[in-house]
């Protein structure tokens, strides 16, 4: 009950509480708090103070700093004031607008604040301002340097230091415009660059990649804020947003290609994930020429090419296993699985050139794309994708192409040329598919649609796949829409059903992933 009480205590005060406020000297004995260090709860009245801009902060630990107080109210909006008791642990601090001190005691009553690992203890002061010397400089100056930051200046180390203390080990980033896949790896050879990247876990929520990346300590966190967020990854593309995460500390389970503890490298790959090999794990953090290896303190623009490499998470060194662009894919329903269905599904990263099912193992098949940026494209989005109710595994091939059965053999069918398909997506350079690669979703992107279909028959073409239909929105021309599946699985099934369906007067259906939700 000890920390319910403290709370509470000394929120009722007399009027001489902010009287050594002009006192020549450091008088603090005049302020008439009731408690020292807030111990001697049981003298005090326990009377809640109305919202004000001025916070009464107590239990600060004996070596708190100006910087370190300011910082427990900088993610709230501007500090305007602070007067620091040394003597009594505790402080005043003055906020900008009223709203922005509800928010901080709203916050800090679900969050315990802590300054120096101390929880510290928060609540409305009775008085509406703070009336300081003025000749305080050294306050001042540390306030002067704090605004500065909060519109865009640079930090003095000063305010690096406050700015750390407010901000959480863990960062929040967002990826906009993700025409290349963004990994795992690739995060953590960027945010490596500003300190130790202790765990890191990614996900896609709203069809956007995100990741919750965690640092040692919020200084780093701080740091690469500063420097990263606003900054593509590669040309034009892949902008990073950045905030603090409300979690300071993440629980990985798993080291997988989804999430990564490095500071455990014992964890298990969990199911349904491939782990990381060491080795390329180790050829990527080695190679001094690596993709990511030169940022100064921020990025460099890469090339398409650099960057779909960086997609794998893999160093693709010449010579080796990876250079090629033959994916082989594994623990595919052989029952259900035609060269077709694969051309269809792995033709949304790139142009499918042959497919090949694997004769004595069915359940795996070799696909050969036009180039080693689409096998890697491909491989990032497709690996762990659930195909016909299995879990596929995509890996690239040590093949350097798929090799067609000789004259007059017979291989059932299981091995398809599609050099000349009229229906490859990114044959024309600079064309709009190359901007609308987007991860599976259970949310598809339909293009040309005849006029006389309605919203019904589309509904009706998308259930009969074997899916159930959420949602559904036309755009304004009506040659477009988006319709909403059940799951992501049910969304690459009516893909690859229903990509290139003729609708009738030779009009074929193109269906793509969205990254839109209706």
């Amino acid at each position: 009950m000890d920390g319910i009480s403290d709370v509470a205590v000394g929120v009722k005060r007399g009027s001489d509480e902010l009287s050594m406020y002009n006192s020549p000297t450091s008088g603090m004995s005049s302020i008439s708090d009731g408690a020292s260090n807030g111990s001697d709860s049981k003298k005090l009245r326990v009377e809640e103070a109305p919202p004000s801009r001025v916070l009464h902060i107590r239990k600060l630990p004996n070596e708190a700093s100006e910087t370190e107080v300011i910082a427990l109210g900088l993610p709230f909006g501007k500090v305007t004031n602070i007067l620091t008791l040394k003597g009594k642990n505790q402080a005043f601090l003055e906020m900008g607008t009223e709203e922005a001190a509800i928010t901080m005691v709203n916050y800090y009553t679900t969050v315990t604040p802590h300054v120096r690992n101390v929880p510290v203890f928060i609540q409305y002061s009775n008085h509406k301002e703070l009336k300081t010397d003025a000749g305080n400089q050294r306050t001042q100056a540390v306030l002067q340097a704090v605004s500065a930051v909060q519109s865009g200046g640079s930090p003095s180390s000063d305010v690096q230091e406050a700015l750390a203390a407010a901000s959480s080990p863990v960062l929040r980033i967002i990826i906009d415009n993700m025409f290349y896949p963004v990994t795992l790896d690739v995060l953590q050879q960027i945010f490596s660059k500003f300190g130790t990247v202790m765990k890191i876990i990614t996900f896609t929520k709203n069809n956007q990649f995100q990741a919750l990346l965690q640092f040692s300590d919020p200084v780093n966190a701080q740091q690469a804020k500063l420097a990263l967020d606003g900054q593509n990854i590669y040309n034009s593309c892949c902008t990073l947003r950045i905030d603090f995460s409300k979690l300071v500390n993440l629980n990985v389970k798993y080291n997988n290609d989804k999430s990564r503890d490095y500071t455990r490298p014992e964890l298990p790959a969990g199911d349904g994930q491939p782990s990381i090999d060491p080795s390329v794990a180790a050829a990527f953090s080695k190679d001094s020429n690596s993709l990511l290896g030169k940022i100064p303190g921020a990025l460099n623009p890469l090339s398409a090419a650099a960057a779909a490499a960086a997609a794998a998470g893999r160093v693709a060194l010449a010579g080796q296993a990876g250079s090629s662009g033959v994916l082989l894919v594994s623990n595919l329903n052989e029952e259900m699985v035609t060269p077709q269905s694969l051309f269809t599904l792995f033709g949304v990263y790139g142009d499918v050139q042959r497919v090949k099912i694997l004769y004595n193992k069915k359940d795996s098949a070799l696909i050969q794309m036009s180039d080693t940026n689409q096998a890697q494209l491909a491989m990032s989005h497709l690996n762990g994708q659930k195909m016909y109710g299995k879990i596929i595994r995509v890996t690239l091939s040590k093949h350097q192409t798929v090799a067609l059965p000789r004259d007059g053999l017979d291989d059932q069918g299981l091995t398809k040329d599609y050099a000349n398909s009229p229906l490859h997506r990114f044959k024309k350079p600079g064309s709009k598919n190359f901007q609308n690669i987007f991860p599976p979703s259970a949310t598809l992107h339909l293009s040309n649609i005849p006029q006389d279909v309605t919203e019904d028959d589309l509904r009706l073409l998308f259930s009969n796949a074997g899916g159930t239909v959420k949602a559904f929105k036309f755009f304004q021309d009506r040659k477009m829409a988006l319709i909403q599946m059940s799951t992501v699985e049910e969304a690459i099934q009516a893909l690859i059903d229903l990509h290139n369906y003729n609708m009738g007067g030779n009009q074929h259906l193109r269906v793509s992933f969205s990254k839109s939700t209706i």
